[in-house]
């Protein structure tokens, strides 16, 4: 199959599957939505959308959050894991958002990735879900699934989203991302994958 068929098919394939993409981490505010993706770091959405109402319930906004202490914050993260460093960068990123931007989270890769705990996954997911900017947040699903089908070398994530970003028109990339996802956890997963069931490598192939 032509690259350019393929794409087609991928694009046509997910959008039958997966025609509404509710975004995976429960959040109602930019902030909200920033602290659930920074606690989702080697989490699953699943445990974080048990965890974030608990913390919310004491702090939603920067200068709630500041109120508790570090080790407040940790101990109701600490199912989510990485709780130290998660816990400080919480605290610390509330803190620079009063200080800086008024309480607000801001709506430019430059200045979320100068947060603490925030890296460019992280801010392409703020940027893309929080404020329709378009962006590629590459996870785990969306960088094997890429791989598999033949789409990227699959080097890193960094060399996964440029060649995603350049194979698909941008006005898709905030849905296409979302739906890649929910195409690995439904239909293509890491492992005991049956590529012939798959409704895309059945067609596309899988590497």
């Amino acid at each position: 199959m032509k690259q350019k068929d393929k794409i087609q098919f991928i694009t046509n394939k997910l959008e039958e599957l997966f025609p509404e993409t509710p975004i995976p981490l429960e959040h109602y505010s930019p902030y909200t939505l920033l602290i659930a993706v920074l606690l989702s770091a080697q989490c699953t959405d699943v445990r974080v959308n048990q965890i974030t109402p608990l913390l919310f319930a004491k702090a939603d906004t920067p200068e709630d959050m500041i109120l508790l202490s570090i080790e407040e914050i940790q101990e109701i993260i600490r199912p989510c894991g990485l709780s130290p460093a998660k816990s400080k960068a919480i605290w610390n990123l509330s803190n620079i958002l009063l200080n800086k931007f008024n309480g607000q989270v801001p709506a430019n890769f430059e200045d979320l990735e100068s947060l603490p705990g925030v890296g460019h996954k992280t801010a392409s997911v703020v940027m893309s879900q929080a404020f329709g900017f378009p962006a590629f947040p590459v996870d785990t699903h969306i960088h094997r699934l890429a791989t598999r089908w033949g789409l990227t070398s699959g080097k890193n994530v960094e060399q996964t989203e440029a060649d995603l970003k350049r194979l698909f028109p941008e006005q898709i990339w905030n849905k296409l991302h979302l739906q890649i996802i929910f195409m690995g956890r439904s239909y293509c997963p890491a492992r005991g994958h049956n590529p012939e069931a798959c409704p895309i490598c059945s067609v596309v192939g899988c590497i």
